[in-house]
């Protein structure tokens, strides 16, 4: 029997590690104006649900789930 225990290494996908490396910097990023109430909504619907922007979007009418997490990441950070 072998004593020696051997641990697994996950196995990393060289084109998933380099694309999850790379960050889009917020400057890129085109700025989305809300109203008072859209801005209100996804404050409270990201506390029930969390990141989860496509049910976040589904209850603003003409919104994107890319939409509300770009708001979400520029009002937050």
């Amino acid at each position: 029997m072998d004593k020696h225990l051997r641990t697994k290494q996950p196995k990393t996908d060289p084109i998933l590690a380099a694309s999850s490396s790379t960050e889009v910097s917020s400057l890129e990023w085109e700025a989305v104006n809300m109203n008072q109430e859209e801005e209100d909504l996804v404050c409270r619907m990201h506390k029930l649900v969390g990141d989860r922007w496509e049910l976040i979007a589904g209850r603003i009418p003409g919104r994107t789930a890319e939409e509300i997490e770009r708001f979400w990441v520029m009002k937050n950070n």
